[in-house]
């Protein structure tokens, strides 16, 4: 199966959505028992195809990731994993939730990158130190990235927020953030990401994958 990574307008697929360079489908299970089971037949197609999600399973929904790892993105394996997912959800009557879907990240504005990653890879055990990004790889903590940035002003806030949702939900996040007392920031990356701010300055990005994954 081929391994030509893939574009964001290359999947169609109804229950999945694009999201940091993979796929991400949430099922609502009803249960752990039955959330279980569905866990079980996934990993039997995955080990079918050679080819394994990363896989969240709680007592109501099970939430699946899948990407390839050897290229850095979504192909034609994810694809057909993600499909054969889909048939068996639908045939055990478990509805897709692509609006509950989200993925944090943690950005940090620096002076010099390769000065500060070797201690927060080492203080919050993420990934590879000589990576512009650091990951968790067991998927447990937020990826923490850098930023840079000439500013030496001491009030500048360094740490920021960013929420990755579905591109048909990033709207309704922002809007739902503005009516709970938050500002607009920029909206000139729409529909990548805008920024917002509570009413203290404090500043989250709200990204989709369209035009930034593209």
């Amino acid at each position: 199966m081929s391994t030509q990574t893939l574009r964001v307008g290359d999947v169609d697929l109804a229950d999945w959505r694009w999201m940091l360079e993979a796929l991400y489908a949430r099922f609502e299970t009803g249960d752990f028992s039955a959330g279980a089971a569905f866990v079980a037949e996934v990993a039997r197609i995955a080990d079918e195809l050679n080819h394994h999600p990363d896989v969240d399973l709680r007592y109501g929904h099970v939430q699946i990731t899948s990407t390839s790892h050897d290229v850095g993105g979504v192909t034609d394996r994810d694809i057909e994993l993600c499909r054969r997912i889909s048939v068996v959800a639908e045939e055990s009557g478990f509805a897709p939730r692509p609006d509950k879907l989200q993925a944090l990240e943690v950005g940090l504005d620096t002076l010099d990158p390769d000065a500060i990653r070797p201690f927060w890879a080492a203080v919050l055990a993420l990934g590879d130190a000589d990576s512009d990004a650091l990951v968790d790889p067991a998927g447990e903590l937020p990826g923490l990235w850098f930023q840079d940035t000439t500013s030496t002003d001491p009030a500048r806030m360094r740490f920021h927020f960013d929420i990755t949702v579905p591109p048909d939900e990033a709207q309704k996040r922002v809007a739902a953030a503005l009516k709970a007392g938050g500002r607009l920031v920029d909206t000139s990356h729409e529909p990548s990401w805008t920024i917002l701010e509570d009413a203290e300055g404090n500043k989250v990005c709200v990204c989709s994958a369209l035009g930034r994954d593209d």
